[in-house]
């Protein structure tokens, strides 16, 4: 775990499931450490899970079991490239059908509120294609769209 920066999510009271869950779920996560309350405070007893340490395809994170304080938004999320529409469909549905929820644009948030883009490629590079007609299709296509369907992008690219 990097000792100079990391991304700290707070949960509620359930950072190690989650921790667990992102490391069955994306390659190159893992979880670490765990440290408990040494004391009593606001969101736990003494004793009880305070931290958790994890990794989320390589990206270094802290979970903290902070209680019902704060609660996680869209203003944070976790965007993940995906290469085809079998690596979109079993990340996206790994994430809802596990309790979490679907948005639009290929955004969904898990059990624990945390929102993920699950981005395939494709539409990424569409987005910056010099032709901007087909980017316009491919937006607009998207606009349409939950879970992001790569043939229809594909499709929108061509006109």
């Amino acid at each position: 775990m990097s000792d100079r920066a990391l991304i700290c999510l707070w949960y509620e009271s359930d950072a190690e499931s989650a921790a667990r869950f992102y490391a069955e779920t994306f390659p190159d996560s893992s979880v670490g450490k765990t440290s408990y309350a040494p004391a009593d405070n606001p969101s736990s007893p003494a004793g009880a899970p305070l931290t958790v340490e994890f990794t989320v395809m390589g990206l270094p994170c802290l979970g903290l079991n902070g209680g019902p304080h704060f609660k996680q938004s869209e203003a944070f999320s976790f965007q993940v490239t995906t290469e085809d529409q079998e690596e979109t469909d079993r990340y996206w549905n790994a994430i809802v059908d596990s309790g979490g929820q679907e948005s639009m644009c290929g955004w969904c948030k898990d059990q624990w509120g945390v929102s993920w883009q699950i981005t395939p490629r494709v539409l990424s590079e569409a987005m910056s294609n010099p032709d901007k007609a087909a980017a316009k299709r491919a937006f607009e296509a998207m606009m349409q769209m939950k879970k992001i369907d790569v043939a229809a992008i594909e499709a929108a690219l061509r006109g």
